[in-house]
């Protein structure tokens, strides 16, 4: 390819069991054709793509290193995220650079200006991986819990794009979409502190809520009484079940699969499962064709043709929503079950502003298939209810499919194939019946909740939302900061009110917006919200067990330096007896705040904070002015604009840089100019 392109040079991505079967051969062209190349060996310790099989050969970083070296690379570095463990006799040979990860981005930087070929190796097991085994017993599972306080959270998103994690789940509040650590597929890697953001805490001593375990075994064993035998499969399934099957990589989808299919060989029925997990490791769509027959011959194909499928089962609503799983439904005649809890994709992680919309996710599916052909129900909701743990909700779906009448198999070759498949057998076999009940009789989840779990959507309220705001306002700085905010608010709901006789959009916009550029999040405010006693409420209501130690992950301009290549300072991590204390006494610097004497004061971001007060206030000076019915849209734009510009420090101003066009475009459009 180097002789057919400009391209100056090029880096290569190969795991560790590519490199093995082949890839080595690769390297040892390119450097034969002198091309411009960094191979980049990710060294994870397992096959992750297809389930995490060991690398056959018994592959070690020094082997690789050595190889590469012999074939004649110009440069080799290994990166890893410890280090330490090259000292003494693990120590690599001459002339390979050892460096940590932090430096990957640095070093890559480096390696794209030189000629020839270069090799980096990561070191560094899969966390997908880790997680596996830490649920196996096979690895310690560190104390360490990684939250994010939503209170100072300001829904940027960077924590995204610096960890490429999708445990980071979109967290939807009053004050607009935040973000959550989902601490039942958080792999406890803790690159999302990389963020630049100071809501992120690392606690230990404290372990997510497990429900209380003998009070629901007391109602299992009740309702387990009183379950009755299956639906009964319709002949066509019990012919040939064609299932696809859905969901998100790493919650064990396609172990659904595997467990159905060898409970059919145990029946001496015909089998075949086809997986297409793609970046199933990274939480990508994995779709799984299932087929059981009654003898293997009226299986043909392992692909479950267009509009042949005749079961859905969604463990994800927006996977099987997707056109992939879709276009194998007949339109009529199949049955679904899909889970409606809608999960954020790898797709979150590059838009954290993408619609999480479960409505349409619906809509799609029943378009598809027919509305009396689909069941949806929260079934992460149960599974958390239950089992504190929602890696236990794909069981569940499956146990609802069976007591539905859509798996032809019997109870006991199912909970034969979960104990020969051997990970968390007495979790899936009580998953498996808990979605048998729930799918006799709705109802049995009420027993465990004590209420419906289902949260229903509140219209907004202005009049509550302005006075709550108020209140925060008056603890932000004083009751005077605090009137001024409801004085433009009320300016505005007036104007709105005077053409078309209610406050609406407008006043929304006002009412979010100026709070938040406001109430922006500077080292005072930082320090207040996570000591207020909130944030102490916030995590008990999601951990049982006492915080024994508190980490604040925090960039201090006055303790930290600027990185000259990206603009971010590096953050430290604050811990001790002496960090809340600290910030506790920070907090009453508000004093300060915006004067001469205040030491942040002249930061760049700060000062941005401080434009955008008077900016938004000239707008709205702009609106009252020129508001009518015509120009309303353009009014709520402009006010809203503020909304975009999230984050702290380099984040923000890259935002704010972002949003100007936008702004100078919606107040030509009011004053009446030619955008």
């Amino acid at each position: 390819m180097s002789t057919f392109t400009d391209m100056p040079h090029l880096f290569v991505n190969l795991g560790d069991g590519t490199y093995q079967h082949s890839g080595s051969l690769a390297i040892r062209q390119a450097v034969a054709a002198r091309a411009n190349v960094t191979y980049k060996i990710l060294f994870n310790d397992a096959v992750a793509m297809t389930g995490g099989q060991p690398a056959e050969g018994g592959l070690t970083v020094h082997r690789v290193v050595a190889q590469v070296r012999a074939e004649g690379v110009n440069e080799v570095v290994v990166v890893t995220d410890r280090p330490e463990q090259y000292a003494g006799s693990q120590a690599l040979p001459a002339g390979v650079t050892l460096l940590h990860r932090d430096a990957l981005d640095a070093l890559q930087r480096r390696l794209r200006e030189q000629k020839g070929v270069s090799v980096i190796v990561y070191d560094q097991t899969c966390a997908a991986e880790k997680r596996r085994r830490r649920k196996r017993g096979k690895l310690i599972d560190p104390p360490t819990r990684v939250v994010i306080n939503p209170a100072v959270c300001e829904g940027c998103g960077d924590c995204s794009v610096q960890s490429n994690c999708i445990a980071i789940e979109p967290l939807e509040t009053e004050l607009g979409r935040k973000r959550a650590i989902n601490q039942s597929s958080c792999n406890k890697d803790t690159s999302c502190v990389k963020g630049f953001c100071p809501s992120f805490v690392t606690v230990q001593g404290m372990e997510p809520k497990r429900p209380d375990a003998a009070r629901i075994q007391r109602i299992e064993a009740e309702l387990r009484a009183t379950l009755a035998p299956p639906a009964r499969v319709p002949q066509a399934l019990e012919q040939h079940l064609r299932m696809v099957v859905t969901g998100v990589g790493g919650t064990g989808v396609v172990t659904i699969g595997a467990i159905l299919a060898m409970a059919a060989h145990l029946e001496g029925r015909g089998a075949s499962t086809l997986d297409f997990t793609g970046l199933a490791q990274k939480n990508g769509a994995v779709l799984s064709h299932v087929q059981i027959a009654q003898s293997r011959g009226l299986i043909t194909t392992a692909r479950i043709g267009a509009h042949a499928a005749n079961v859905l089962l969604g463990c994800d609503a927006v996977v099987a929503a997707s056109s992939g799983a879709l276009s194998r439904l007949p339109g009529s005649g199949a049955r679904a079950i899909v889970n409606e809890r809608i999960n954020a994709t790898a797709d979150f992680v590059r838009d954290g502003d993408l619609p999480v919309s479960k409505a349409v996710h619906q809509a799609a599916i029943e378009s598809a298939m027919g509305a009396d052909g689909t069941v949806f129900w929260d079934c992460t909701a149960a599974a958390e209810a239950i089992f504190g743990d929602a890696i236990a909700s794909n069981m569940m779906m499956v146990g609802y499919a069976y007591q539905s009448g859509l798996v032809p198999l019997s109870e006991a070759s199912i909970l034969q194939a979960i104990g020969l498949n051997g990970a968390a057998v007495k979790m899936n076999e009580r998953a498996f019946l808990w979605g048998r009940l729930i799918a006799q009789d709705a109802r049995a989840l009420e027993r465990v909740t004590g209420a419906d779990i289902a949260v229903a959507d509140t219209p907004f309220d202005l009049a509550r939302f302005v006075a709550e705001r108020e209140h925060d306002l008056t603890l932000y700085q004083n009751a005077a900061y605090a009137k001024r905010y409801r004085a433009l608010v009320d300016a505005v709901a007036q104007a709105e009110r005077a053409i078309g006789g209610a406050s609406g959009a407008l006043a929304q916009a006002a009412a979010r917006q100026y709070f938040k550029v406001l109430a922006y999040k500077d080292e005072y405010e930082v320090a207040r919200l996570h000591t207020d006693g909130g944030f102490g409420a916030y995590l008990s209501a999601l951990f049982d067990g006492t915080a024994v130690r508190k980490t604040f992950h925090m960039a201090p301009p006055l303790l930290t330096r600027r990185d000259a290549q990206t603009g971010r300072r590096n953050k430290i991590a604050l811990r001790g007896v002496w960090a809340e204390p600290l910030l506790r006494v920070l907090k009453h610097g508000k004093a300060l705040r915006g004067t001469a004497l205040d030491p942040f004061a002249r930061q760049r971001d700060r000062v941005i904070e401080r434009a955008m007060i008077g900016e938004f206030e000239e707008d709205v000076r702009l609106v009252l002015g020129k508001l009518t019915q015509q120009t309303l849209a353009a009014a709520v734009g402009l006010l809203g604009v503020p909304g975009a510009v999230r984050g702290f420090g380099i984040v923000k101003e890259r935002n704010y840089e972002r949003s100007r066009g936008v702004r100078e475009k919606y107040r030509a459009k009011l004053a009446g100019e030619t955008v």
